[in-house]
């Protein structure tokens, strides 16, 4: 027989989180916050996972939620496992994923008299989140007026994070006893909520008249620059961008995180720009920008459209729209998809070569692309190469952040494979935790990709009973962070090494401690060998571990570019 707690604000709680279809838990181990914890592993419509650092929790959470792309919730304790949320937090605000954090805390009474794990909980979130929810005590015969507050406040919490994308929190006083329970609920909870899900059909449309004056603009421009950030995969976008390229003046730029795929597509920014002269700048500099997405990796493109930016920039995107490039005129608020649905009915194609003049550049870079790593040695470059052609199709691939996601950006990816990567703080705080997180809500493989410093730091991720026995992690060890080395500041400052943090650390005795089959190589032969067997099927979890000579893979890749000219 199911227990549920005694303390009504817990089953208040737990009862609206049913309701309004949170199907996601990660509970970190606590004393304050079990009502909840008996509440949420009591309730069988909800899945719980254990997960004790809170830091990595919070990650495994944000990636559920990044592929469901419904709410996944947290619970902790009072005091400072709050705290380590607040990663994950930020991720979730800046990359649009719903999150909603349910924290136990002490009673009012309690707070800034001296004890213990107590700390000030109420809007600690303030700068990073969507909405916070400041619950009142409820013990036995709380007033009705405390009820409706309180339950006014979870239901806009969970509405907020469901609807506008992002991360909200709930703050949940409860005062001892803690353990007691009971057999069945003693409040009533509101009725269910309309799972809210992402539809044309539930949009407004834009005004007719008023794009039309934007299409006009279109129609009359001869350079068009079409920019995508990281995008959820979607068919419709990827059938609108191919319409898009039938007209000549205009140009798709796309980044590996964007899920999109055609030859005629700038899909590798960096490799395009770098090599370009001030004079060719000025020729690819557009009349237009529009752009939708997250967040874009590549700098160059960030450099080059606030140096040289568009007469006119438009963003679309149902909810806000950041203005990167410092230029911005116009944002259409609705999703891209109903944005191209009704402009393709007002614009025409434009006589122009734009499309044309880039698209023979892409070809040229390309054909440099191939001739240089045909004569490279072994490095994080040629490492690259050979992984992404041998990630299993239809795979789920995660990215860790720093060198990992840029080095992604140089290559084709396969079109069946959807790639993901924490670029809303482009930290590498949580990337193991997020892709095991996302993982678990995927029929599909997932294949992380992550470089030494970022697993290191993120290794607590393993310490996690979920992880799917076909989950593999490819770490690319240069000792210590390579990307530091490409940098010039660094290098010439005197304190190299408390940038790239140097170490001659590796993954095998992890691996043994958290049941992982481990596989290493130092070299091409090595590696293509070691790759065959890494993808078969296994009863564990399995990560290949790639060494690369640290004093070698930044200037190989400088050379790389070097050699695009």
């Amino acid at each position: 027989m199911p227990h549920y707690p005694k303390n009504e604000l817990a089953q208040l709680v737990v009862g609206l989180c049913k309701t309004h279809h949170i199907n996601d838990v990660v509970i970190s181990p606590g004393s304050r916050n079990a009502p909840l914890i008996i509440g949420f592993t009591n309730t069988p419509e909800i899945e719980t996972y254990s997960v004790v650092d809170e830091r990595s929790a919070a990650f495994m959470a944000l990636g559920m939620a990044q592929q469901s792309r419904t709410p996944a919730a947290l619970v902790c304790t009072s005091g400072s496992a709050l705290l380590n949320y607040y990663p994950a937090v930020a991720e979730a605000f800046y990359s649009k994923i719903p999150l909603v954090v349910i924290s136990a805390d002490r009673p009012k009474k309690f707070i800034d008299i001296g004890d213990g794990q107590t700390i000030r909980q109420e809007n600690v979130f303030k700068n990073h989140i969507l909405f916070s929810a400041n619950l009142e005590e409820m013990n036995a015969g709380a007033s009705k007026e405390i009820f409706d507050r309180n339950s006014f406040l979870i239901q806009e919490a969970l509405r907020i994070s469901n609807e506008l994308k992002g991360p909200v929190h709930i703050n949940v006083p409860f005062d001892e006893p803690l353990y007691d329970f009971i057999e069945d609920f003693t409040v009533d909870i509101p009725e269910k909520g309309k799972i809210i899900k992402d539809s044309l059909l539930d949009e407004v449309p834009l005004d007719v008249d008023d794009l039309q004056k934007y299409a006009d603009i279109w129609n009359a421009s001869s350079k068009k620059m079409v920019l995508l950030g990281s995008f959820f995969p979607d068919e419709m976008i990827q059938t609108q961008l191919e319409h898009l390229l039938k007209d000549p003046s205009v140009l798709i730029f796309t980044e590996t995180t964007s899920n999109v795929y055609h030859h005629k597509f700038i899909n590798s920014i960096d490799k395009l720009i770098i090599p370009l002269t001030e004079q060719e700048l000025q020729e690819l500099q557009p009349e237009i920008l529009l752009t939708f997405g997250g967040m874009v990796v590549s700098k160059k493109i960030k450099q080059f459209l606030r140096k040289l930016p568009p007469k006119y920039h438009w963003h679309v995107d149902k909810y806000n729209a950041p203005d990167t490039y410092h230029c911005l005129k116009h944002h259409f608020m609705v999703s891209p998809q109903l944005f191209f649905s009704q402009f393709f009915f007002l614009t025409k194609t434009k006589e122009s070569l734009y499309q044309k003049k880039w698209l023979s550049v892409k070809d040229i870079r390309l054909q440099k692309h191939m001739e240089y790593l045909e004569k490279i040695i072994f490095s994080d470059l040629k490492v690259f190469e050979i992984i992404l052609k041998n990630i299993p199709q239809a795979a789920q691939l995660q990215l860790s952040n720093s060198s990992v996601i840029r080095y992604s950006q140089l290559f084709d990816i396969d079109p069946s494979l959807k790639v993901f990567c924490n670029r809303g703080t482009s930290g590498i705080d949580g990337s193991t935790s997020t892709a095991v997180g996302a993982s678990l809500k995927v029929k599909e493989r997932t294949v992380f990709i992550t470089g030494d410093i970022s697993f290191f730091y993120d290794s607590n991720a393993l310490w996690n009973k979920y992880i799917r026995k076909d989950f593999r992690i490819i770490l690319i060890n240069n000792s210590g962070g390579g990307i530091f080395r490409f940098l010039a500041g660094p290098k010439k400052s005197t304190a190299l090494e408390y940038f790239e943090t140097p170490h001659d650390m590796n993954a095998e005795s992890l691996c043994e401690l958290y049941r992982f089959d481990y596989f290493k190589a130092a070299n091409e032969k090595d590696l293509n060998e070691k790759l065959k067997r890494f993808f078969e099927v296994s009863e564990k979890p399995a990560l290949l571990e790639i060494f690369t000579p640290a004093s070698e893979n930044d200037l190989i890749l400088k050379d790389y570019f070097k050699n695009l000219f």
